[in-house]
């Protein structure tokens, strides 16, 4: 029985970093901004992604440093819970980054198939 040839995928990944190298926004930053706004917390957002609630809540205070503005509008917690919202920044950056992430692997894919797709399979 011959073996179909494997198909080839390009994989792009983009972040933001300042000019001393630190992050500032990434993947990572989309995926607990997302779960924030999916579940109204950090505590349930980083829950729901396996992570700390101090190393969730690190990572949006040294994005919120670096950028010099909020992400997050904070709600003290009490008898009825506390509770965090996206500021309008942050739904922007939700929505402009996965838009540029998407455009970047479109371009990238395309290059390849240019470059490289009729020089290589995978066996």
């Amino acid at each position: 029985m011959a073996k179909k040839n494997k198909i080839l995928q390009t994989k792009s990944k983009i972040w933001i970093e300042d000019t001393d190298g630190n992050v500032v926004f990434g993947t990572g930053r989309l995926r607990i901004l997302s779960a924030i706004k999916k579940h109204g917390s950090i505590n349930s957002a980083a829950k729901s992604l396996k992570m700390g609630y101090r190393a969730v809540w690190a990572r949006i205070t040294a994005t919120e440093n670096r950028l010099g503005k909020k992400l997050l509008i904070r709600k003290s917690g009490g008898a009825s819970g506390g509770g965090s919202q996206l500021t309008p920044l942050a739904e922007t950056m939700l929505a402009q980054y996965e838009s540029v992430q998407k455009d970047i692997e479109k371009i990238t894919d395309k290059k390849f198939r240019e470059a490289l797709a009729d020089h290589i399979t995978m066996k």
